[in-house]
């Protein structure tokens, strides 16, 4: 009776072969073999995970070569100014501040050279302008006495990261300089709070502030001279293509109203194409 009931619950596999008999197929049995079956279905669907990530990689380099372009451009600006760490005789004279340069060089590369220009004045403005209140605070602050010199720090800190943070609201300024007044709030801070431990408070900044600009002017450099993307071009490109999907729509719809046959929905639905490329077009201009 148990061999006919575990005869019953057991399944069995077959597969038909050339001389068209069939075989049974015998499942591994115990544990350990179907450990290794989940095993071997885990590293066979993570190969095709990464295999589906690749050909999407490829298809999107292949559909727009630029993006390759600029991703080279970006190791290449990177690899440059990190050279202001790895050289002894740089690195002793700009100090531990050399890695702001690295890390305007990260923030700032876009795509297009218009972006790029934009990000490095709003970085190197912001900077400035943070750099200068901070050392103007500092001495205010030291010339107040030990003890109230953390809450003169402390009050300018508040008023100003409250007042730049508040500017960010403004259509205007955060259409042009949303950028630049979150790069102040981000260096008054960090040189305030920080000055209040630093003795050369005045030298740290003219350090950072020379870092910064190497790796922003690096990164215009190398955005112009190797293959540039301008935001016009693009501008222009992308209007173009907008009016036609625009008139494809239209046509469209045209046809639809006099109840031809054969129309493919996407055909009038092209305007959510134009629609939806309102935030590039303003970014862009």
């Amino acid at each position: 009776m148990a061999h006919q009931k575990e005869a019953t619950n057991r399944v069995e596999w077959k597969i038909r072969v050339a001389d068209g008999s069939s075989k049974d197929l015998v499942p591994e049995s115990g544990p350990a073999g179907r450990a290794w079956l989940g095993i071997q279905g885990l590293i066979a669907g993570l190969v095709l995970k990464v295999g589906r990530c690749f050909k999407k990689a490829w298809d999107l380099a292949v559909d727009d070569p630029r993006k390759v372009i600029h991703c080279l451009k970006v190791g290449t600006a990177l690899t440059v100014v990190s050279l202001f760490y790895y050289t002894r005789p740089l690195y002793e004279g700009l100090g531990r501040n050399a890695m702001w340069g690295v890390m305007t060089a990260v923030v700032v590369f876009e795509n297009t050279v218009g972006a790029t220009l934009s990000k490095s004045l709003n970085r190197a403005c912001g900077t400035l302008l943070a750099g200068s209140l901070a050392v103007g605070v500092h001495w205010i602050a030291s010339q107040s006495g030990e003890k109230l010199e953390p809450f003169v720090n402390g009050a300018s800190v508040f008023l100003l990261a409250s007042a730049a943070t508040f500017s960010r609201f403004i259509p205007t300024v955060r259409t042009r300089f949303d950028y630049g007044a979150l790069v102040f709030i981000l260096t008054f801070s960090l040189i305030s709070i920080s000055g209040y431990r630093v003795e050369k408070l005045l030298k740290m900044a003219h350090q950072r502030l020379s870092t910064i600009a190497i790796g922003g002017f690096m990164c215009i450099l190398i955005s112009i001279l190797v293959c540039p993307i301008w935001a016009g071009k693009e501008l222009h490109l992308l209007i173009t293509r907008n009016m036609d999907k625009l008139a494809y729509s239209l046509d469209g719809c045209v046809a639809e109203y006099f109840n031809n046959s054969g129309i493919p929905v996407e055909k009038s639905q092209g305007y959510k194409c134009v629609l939806n490329s309102k935030a590039a077009e303003e970014t862009m201009v």
